[in-house]
Parts: C-alpha cells; sequence; structure tokens
C-alpha cells in the first residue's frame, strides 16, 4: 500500500476537483487500482477495508463514504475517461492491444513457462499504462502466443534441413533397428552401463547418429529451455504418434533428438568407462589387499629368521671366530641365501599397491577402446562442441 498507494499532492489536488466525498474516495480508488494491479474497478467489487481506509485517510474522508460512489454508471465512465486523460492510461484495445501482442510475439520463444509469460506481461502493461484487461484474455492471449512460438521454432528447424536429411530422420520411424522396435526406439534406449557389453551397446548407436551427420548448428539461435523440450517431446512419443503429428513438428522433434542423443550417448560412453575403470581399480586394490594379507605369515617368518641371525652376530661380537660360525649356528648359509631372496619378493609385494595390478584389467579395455577411440578421432570436435552449447 505505501508503494502504490500513496497520493502526492497532484493525486489529491484531482482528487479534490470531485464535488461528493463518494465520488473523491471513488476517483483515489481507481485511480490506485490503475497504479497497482493495474485494472479497472468492476461495478460492485468488494475494496478490502485496509486499503479504503488507508487512502481515504490521506484525502481526510471516512470508508463509509465509499458505499454511495457511482451510483450512476456514467459517473464512473467519467471517472474513467478523466483518470485517462490527466495520467495518460490507455486501454487495451486498438493500437495499445496490438503493440503488446507484438511484445508478446518478441517474448514467447524466451519464455519458460506461460505463468512467466503472464507475469511479464502484466509488468509491461504497467510499465506502459496499459490497463489490464480480464484475467481470462491475458491468459488466452498468452498461450496464443506460446502456441505461435513453438510453431515458428518448428518451422525454423525444419527449413534448416534439405531434402535428403528429411528422408533420413523420417527413415527412423520406418526402419527397424530388429524385427521388434523402430530405429527411433532403439536409439533412444540407452543408459549408463557397467561393463564392456554396455559400453559397445552405446557406440553402435553413436556411431549409426554419426552416420546421419546432422549437425549441432542447426539448434544454435534455439532457446535451451525449447531444445530441452522438444527432446522430452521425442522422449515420450512412440513411433505411430510421431508419423501422426504435422511435418515441422514432427521434423523438429527428430532433429533435436539426433543432436541431443548424440551429446548425451558420448556423456554415457564417458560415464561407463569412468565405471570400468572404477571397477578395474578395486578389483586391483582388493587382489593388492589379498596378497599383503596372505604374505603376512611369511614375513613373520622372515623376520623371525633374520632377528634370530641378528641375536646371534651381536652375540659373538668382538670374536671373529664366533662371528664366522654365526651363520652356521643360527640359520645356515643356505638358508640365509633364502631368507634374502624371500624378503626381496615380500618388499616388492608390500611396495607395489594397487597400481601394480591394474594392467590384469586390460582385457576389458581392449574390447571396446579401439572402437571407441576411433569415434574420438573422428567426432571429438563435434562432440565438445555439443558439450560446450549444453547448459550444465
Amino acid at each position: 500500500m505505501l508503494r502504490h498507494y500513496t497520493l502526492d499532492d497532484e493525486d489529491i489536488e484531482h482528487i479534490r476537483t470531485r464535488r461528493r466525498p463518494e465520488n473523491q474516495i471513488g476517483f483515489a480508488l481507481q485511480l490506485c487500482a490503475f497504479r497497482f494491479p493495474g485494472r479497472l474497478l468492476k461495478a460492485g467489487e468488494v475494496i478490502p477495508e485496509p486499503v479504503s481506509r488507508f487512502i481515504a485517510a490521506q484525502i481526510g474522508l471516512k470508508p463509509d463514504d465509499l458505499l454511495q460512489y457511482a451510483a450512476r454508471e456514467k459517473t464512473r465512465r467519467e471517472h474513467l475517461g478523466s483518470l485517462r486523460k490527466m495520467y495518460g492510461y490507455k486501454m487495451f484495445a486498438g493500437k495499445h492491444a496490438k503493440k503488446m501482442q507484438r511484445w508478446l510475439d518478441q517474448h514467447a520463444e524466451a519464455a519458460q513457462s506461460s505463468e512467466g509469460l503472464v507475469r511479464g506481461f502484466v509488468e509491461e502493461c504497467r510499465r506502459r499504462q496499459v490497463v489490464l484487461p480480464g484475467l481470462s484474455v491475458i491468459e488466452r492471449h498468452c498461450a496464443d502466443a506460446l502456441v505461435a512460438a513453438e510453431q515458428r521454432i518448428e518451422a525454423r528447424i525444419a527449413a534448416r534441413l534439405d531434402l535428403e536429411m528429411k528422408a533420413k530422420l523420417n527413415g527412423l520411424l520406418n526402419e527397424d533397428a530388429d524385427s521388434r522396435i523402430s530405429r527411433f526406439i532403439w536409439l533412444r534406449q540407452f543408459e549408463v552401463g557397467k561393463n564392456s557389453a554396455d559400453i559397445n551397446r552405446q557406440l553402435d548407436r553413436l556411431e549409426f547418429l554419426q552416420g546421419i551427420a546432422l549437425s549441432p548448428t542447426i539448434l544454435d539461435d534455439i532457446p535451451a529451455h525449447r531444445v530441452t523440450r522438444l527432446r522430452r517431446q521425442g522422449e515420450r512419443y512412440f513411433t505411430d504418434g510421431l508419423r501422426d503429428i504435422t511435418s515441422d513438428r514432427r521434423l523438429a522433434i527428430l532433429a533435436t533428438c539426433v543432436v541431443e542423443w548424440s551429446a548425451a550417448i558420448a556423456d554415457t560412453v564417458v560415464e561407463t568407462h569412468d565405471r570400468i575403470v572404477g571397477s578395474i581399480w578395486r578389483e586391483a586394490k582388493r587382489i593388492c589387499d589379498a596378497r599383503v594379507t596372505a604374505a603376512q605369515s611369511e614375513i613373520a617368518a622372515t623376520l623371525a629368521g633374520f632377528e634370530t641371525l641378528g641375536t646371534t652376530l651381536l652375540i659373538a661380537k668382538g670374536d671373529e671366530v664366533a662371528i664366522a660360525g654365526a651363520v652356521d649356528a643360527s640359520c645356515g648359509w643356505d638358508a640365509l641365501e633364502n631368507l634374502v631372496a624371500t624378503a626381496r619378493s615380500l618388499s616388492k609385494t608390500v611396495k607395489a599397491g594397487a597400481l601394480a595390478y591394474v594392467e590384469q584389467g586390460y582385457h576389458r579395455f581392449k574390447l571396446y577402446a579401439p572402437e571407441c577411440w576411433q569415434h574420438w578421432t573422428s567426432q571429438g570436435p563435434v562432440w565438445l562442441s555439443l558439450c560446450l552449447r549444453r547448459p550444465m
């Protein structure tokens, strides 16, 4: 109320030109309603008491003075005309309605929701001092603008496709990947896997999409949320449903899915590879820990042998003859050679760490790495451009 319903001296001067108290407070309420929420007051509309009291106090009247306001319809019309003339308010009709329609057409493509477009429309009307029409009128205009924007985007994408590309995209609905499903449904059936078989299935789909050779630049000026919406539509439709919709809409959905799925499958390949690497590392860590655990008894025995030899040598310290026989007395030279060899082997086992056993998982990499590398060298720049274009 403080922001929108505080009257300045000029407002009060205009209000005082009305003769009767009921007309003064009614005129003031109409003025405030124009400012916020930006619409006409309806005949018989109930005004919240805090609002009527706040406005009446500023002009030295009582809220009850409003009860007799606009007993004549002509009075309300006269006040409306005066307000428009004094403050520059315009009705939503004629050229002003056309200007607001053009504003809707300009902003509908970027609008992420109908609610957001309605809010923007209302704020723009207030900024331009255009009196708001009824809510149903606003919703209808915004809904029509969103539908028109969607159709323009679909037509723009379809217009960038040549005849050969259109035939390839439509072929996704007519060609079977196997005896059960269409190529289109087969392409969208991908998810992060855990082994080389999963990654090879992903690469098969990526190779097929690479063969279509559809440039991601066809979506360059399409808002990200519109691209996301087209992709989701493609992921919800069945093949027959896509065949039944209009040509531009169908081609826009198919083209968007081909571009987006190329990037998504590339992401899936990388994530699956990460899972395989993680699995190999965990297995190597398990092997390392198991070997160290298995060597504990041997380590203890080796240490005990060196302890016995060391104790004997310390006892014989200072007596060269005794020292010479200390090895024979403790374990013997042959046993000492075995102790040293065992210690060397155990030292390698303990120092090795999990990384020394990672190479045992190489056979899993070689089942898909060559094909994966081929895709990356041929399509790496394309994948990079897709990643840079997609929102994080």
